[in-house]
């Protein structure tokens, strides 16, 4: 069985390395396609007429047009190569971007100087293209190291199904791959092992642990003729399971597959940059031959026609907004992740100022995740405080029941020595007893009590998250420890600040109604959902979205991986499972509810700045276009193509420096 998972695990291990060195490769690719680029576009910008003439010189020998015509050709093909297959990628997904953009400034700037160095009136644009070229490879150099590798691996999901299991057959068990399992096969499950598939109990009861599912740390107990699912984990009795599904029809396949169309659903939206550029695009080819048209209709010859509308589409892609968007997301992403936000997704990032509901997974994220003392207490005068603790201790640390974690690091905390016990034994479903320092003692759950029609004293119970034992020592009750998943103090704040904000907060969660209810009141939500599995987290998701609202989901484990791929902005808890993490697009590293807060500060802050630098970068087109496309000839005013660089390096330093203003919004 071990073997099966250590294997499994390396095969993960290596798709998720496989992933992080894709995205490491592609850096890569960029940068070294960036420093190639650069370095010809020295020889190519002193070897440019229109340079000579902006710097007053004048530099020529034998052929050195075709010189720079060769060495552009490189920087064409060479540094703009993902640029031309990034055109052809938007094009098929019908998402015409930055990619596109970019690809018909280069290839009009391109095939017009080409055919001007072969004979064609007119001036060449080969400058242009190198530095255009040179600053969008510097650009998406730029945003993919500061963008985590969003590896859309659901590999961990795989990994939490055991590859074996032991098929019972003729009294006789035998190991055997579970994809051959047929339904109606009896299979054994061992205490700590992982249930192998969906099925129904036939024989044995015992604690399951079934948080990586419902979310929830408190184990289930389950006995004949219940229902478990593949995945989840035997507590300290065997199980004899009769297999209902398997493979594909299987719960955990199930949520992967819904995984997986969430996130393609998702991976529709696009980024701001790219929306922006869409319409420029749109706007240089209209303008172009617009302007191509109106010449020629006018009766002015074709070439000088054909040298305005090149003009025009050239000038249309503005250098500056090649850095204007990431140098933003490198500075907020850099000091988001100084701030505990792990930002994976960056469409979703932008997205975050126009969150209007929040929807909290409850365990792990709300509350702690583990299930810890909150009080414990003598219930009879005979016995001190800390002696309840002390003898449960004795049982405790022979039993395997989840519970028991939580009794034993307070005793642990408390610095209790515990004595030894004997005859250990555990009361099914009930509890467990043993001989301590010559006594009889049980541990029982109050079902146990009320059988024996024993009275429990009011002050044992709290609330409704609590879960309470009873310390029984010679059949009479001594004390009692409650325990809980707490909420965790961060909550309340975070919770208060995001309605503040106008926010709405929901809860979701596989706890039972009376938990979610006694958490949900005590924070002040605005509503919540019980004893809700995976499919139905996704369905309330969209539901809320139906309504119009943009919904962020918080979370942090596989019962919530679907939910965090349909929410606009899915957010995992760090110390939750990988798969919460794979699915989703932020990452809390510090788990803290009230970074949340943060998030939405940030990306509001950050739209704000990539709206200043659109302004910027996309503003000199407004005055340059119309000069390039030739409104103002009758008064002897023409863009010259130099005049044209100036106010686009202008442009671009100005973006710059407003990028680096971000960091004092965001401090």
């Amino acid at each position: 069985m071990k073997k099966h998972s250590e294997h499994n695990h390396e095969q993960h291990e290596h798709s998720s390395n496989d992933h992080s060195s894709h995205h490491e490769m592609m850096i890569q690719d960029f940068r070294k396609r960036f420093f190639v680029s650069l370095a010809l576009t020295f020889p190519i910008l002193s070897l440019s007429p229109m340079i000579q003439k902006l710097f007053g010189y004048s530099f020529a020998f034998n052929y050195s047009d075709y010189v720079l015509f060769a060495l552009s050709a490189i920087v064409f093909f060479y540094g703009g190569w993902p640029f031309l297959t990034g055109l052809v990628d938007e094009l098929k997904k019908k998402q015409p971007g930055m990619m596109t953009l970019v690809a018909v400034a280069i290839t009009v700037a391109f095939g017009y100087s080409s055919a001007t160095t072969f004979g064609l009136p007119g001036k060449k644009f080969f400058w242009e293209l190198a530095t255009l070229v040179d600053i969008m490879l510097l650009g998406h150099w730029i945003e993919m190291k500061s963008v985590m590798g969003a590896s859309k691996s659901l590999q961990k999901l795989v990994e939490m199904m055991p590859g074996e299991a032991h098929l019972l057959k003729d009294g006789d068990t035998k190991d055997v791959k579970v994809e051959d399992l047929k339904k109606d096969d009896l299979v054994l499950v061992r205490p700590g092992e992982k249930i192998p598939v969906d099925g129904i109990i036939s024989e044995g009861e015992s604690a399951v642990n079934e948080s990586m599912v419902t979310g929830e740390a408190k184990p289930v107990n389950k006995s004949k003729d219940e229902k478990v699912i593949g995945g989840t984990i035997n507590g300290n009795g065997s199980l004899t399971i009769q297999v209902q599904q398997v493979g594909e029809e299987a719960y955990l396949n199930k949520v992967i597959k819904m995984v997986q169309e969430a996130q393609k659903e998702k991976s529709k939206t696009q980024h701001l940059a790219d929306r922006i550029a869409f319409w420029l695009t749109i706007v240089a080819l209209t303008v172009g031959f617009a302007t191509l048209t109106t010449w020629l209709i006018i009766g002015k010859s074709f070439v000088f026609a054909l040298e305005r509308m090149v003009s025009v589409m050239v000038i249309t892609c503005p250098h500056a907004l090649g850095l204007a968007i990431p140098l933003v997301v490198a500075i907020s992403t850099s000091i988001a992740a100084s701030n505990g936000l792990l930002i994976r997704n960056r469409t979703a990032f932008e997205n975050s100022r126009k969150i209007t509901l929040l929807a909290f997974d409850k365990t792990g994220t709300l509350t702690r995740g583990n299930f810890g003392v909150t009080r414990y207490g003598s219930l009879n005068s005979d016995f001190e405080d800390k002696e309840i603790l002390r003898l449960a201790g004795a049982l405790e640390a022979k039993s395997e029941h989840p519970l028991a974690v939580g009794i034993m690091s307070k005793i642990e905390d408390e610095d209790i020595k515990i004595p030894n016990a004997d005859n250990f034994n555990a009361i099914t479903g009930k509890g467990i007893e043993a001989e301590v320092e010559n006594k009889s003692v049980k541990v029982v759950s109050p079902v146990y009590m009320k059988e024996k029609n024993l009275d429990i004293p009011e002050r044992a119970f709290k609330n409704d998250q609590e879960t309470v034992v009873f310390l029984m020592v010679e059949e009479k009750l001594a004390g009692f420890i409650a325990m809980a998943d707490e909420i965790r103090q961060e909550s309340y704040e975070a919770v208060k600040t995001l309605k503040s904000y106008g926010l709405k907060v929901y809860m979701m969660t596989g706890d039972n109604e009376k938990v979610a209810k006694s958490v949900s009141d005590e924070l002040g939500l605005d509503g919540y959902f019980a004893g809700i599995l995976p499919d139905k987290k996704l369905e309330k998701i969209k539901e809320f979205q139906q309504k119009g609202e943009f919904v962020a989901m918080t979370g942090d484990g596989i019962n919530d991986a679907p939910a965090l791929a349909a929410a606009d902005v899915g957010i995992a808890v760090g110390s939750g499972t990988d798969v919460a993490a794979e699915t989703a697009d932020i990452i809390l590293v510090n788990s803290n509810p009230k970074d949340i807060v943060k998030l939405v500060t940030f990306g509001r802050e950050t739209y704000k700045k990539m709206m200043q630098n659109f302004a910027w970068a996309t503003g000199y087109n407004v005055i340059a276009i119309p000069l390039a496309a030739g409104v103002l000839i009758s008064a002897g005013i023409l863009i010259n193509p130099a005049v044209g660089a100036v106010l686009m390096s202008l442009s671009t330093v100005v973006v710059a420096i407003n990028a680096q203003l971000l960091k004092r919004k965001m401090a």
